[in-house]
């Protein structure tokens, strides 16, 4: 075909033959549409190399794309607050296409609150959805009905793997495990680590999230394989009652006051700060993850060790952007699982974070 031919939705439905109409139903992502003939106009798209006028598209639509961000609520300074703003950058990079950006948030202690805003956003019929799998089994039953819509999915922070998603950004899940573990111990004879203490932050009444649990698993894995001698302890604390973790820490401390190997899976290591300082000790190793203000400055403070970032920002602004790529374009990424990078933070490099 000349190549300095414009291709149109005619020549597009003529290669995958199919009809106009079930062209433009993919393009626009409208369902009623067969997975072999989606197929052929997906790969008529890729052999033409056709690409849609977007603004005259999505003017002719006369209406809006809506991508539905299910976020946790946000709280200044905490975890989700990093992602609430990488959604404000995606929201800008979808408003340049017509296509508006909404936020549904939910308590992240109560899963029932998850399957309300769930249903919002069902309600909505949205042209795409962003979301952190916390509550597992609801999160399952949620894509599900996403599925059934043909409403396109991507999953950030973590993934379920047995669900159709359409891309994930975050960390590798177990990598960081392992990496964590390899940190805390590394350079470390096996008898000389007899125990590692585990901070667990107390979640749902009725234990229905678990975010951390295949990171922790892979960690515990990797130290049975090479730290035989050690055992793993667990304590729970609450994130939102700092007088509830000092109690429970001194309370440790009294039971172990050489404990030297402490590790939490989320980004509240900064809640332990404050206890730590009243039991100082040269030799222990403190590891958390992300670049919150209190985790640098504990780091900082030398009361943490090392903290292992997973980009939380950036993972909503590139989920957003591919679902933009894929409504307007018709791209699909280049691969499903864009793992983030592991940064390793110590006092060192922390000024590079602020």
């Amino acid at each position: 075909m000349d190549s300095y031919k414009k291709i149109t939705v005619f020549d597009v439905a003529k290669a995958a033959g199919v009809s106009k109409g079930t062209v433009d139903r993919v393009l626009h992502n409208r369902g009623e549409v067969s997975k072999e003939s989606e197929e052929k106009v997906r790969r008529a798209i890729k052999e033409l190399g056709y690409e849609r006028n977007v603004y005259a598209s999505l003017l002719a639509t006369r209406s809006s794309l809506r991508i539905a961000c299910l976020l946790p609520e946000a709280v200044a300074g905490e975890y989700w607050d990093l992602i609430v703003q990488g959604a404000e950058k995606g929201r800008e990079y979808a408003e340049s296409f017509n296509i508006s950006v909404d936020i549904y948030s939910y308590d992240q202690y109560d899963a029932n609150s998850f399957v309300r805003a769930g249903e919002k956003v069902l309600d909505a019929a949205p042209a795409g959805v962003v979301l952190p799998p916390l509550f597992e089994a609801d999160t399952e039953t949620f894509v599900k009905k996403l599925e059934a819509k043909n409403i396109p999915f991507v999953y950030i922070d973590s993934k379920l793997d047995d669900t159709n998603y359409f891309a994930y950004f975050g960390m590798p899940k177990r990598d960081s495990g392992r990496l964590a573990a390899f940190l805390l111990c590394d350079k470390v004879a096996p008898e000389e680590v007899d125990k590692i203490l585990i901070v667990r932050i107390l979640r749902d009444k009725e234990s229905r999230s678990d975010p951390s649990r295949y990171r922790r698993e892979a960690f515990k894995n990797y130290v049975r394989d090479h730290y035989p001698y050690c055992e793993t302890q667990s304590l729970f604390v609450s994130p939102q009652d700092t007088k509830d973790v000092e109690e429970k820490l001194d309370e440790y401390f009294a039971k172990y006051p050489d404990i030297r190997f402490i590790v939490m899976f989320n980004s509240r290591v900064h809640l332990l700060a404050k206890t730590l300082k009243k039991y100082p000790n040269d030799r222990r190793v403190v590891l958390g993850y992300d670049t919150l203000k209190g985790n640098l400055k504990a780091l900082k403070d030398g009361v943490v060790s090392v903290l292992i970032s997973q980009h939380a920002s950036q993972q909503p602004e590139l989920a957003i952007r591919s679902l933009v790529e894929y409504l307007v374009f018709a791209k699909t990424p280049l691969k499903k699982n864009h793992y983030m990078h592991m940064d390793i933070i110590t006092r060192m490099n922390s000024d590079n974070y602020e």
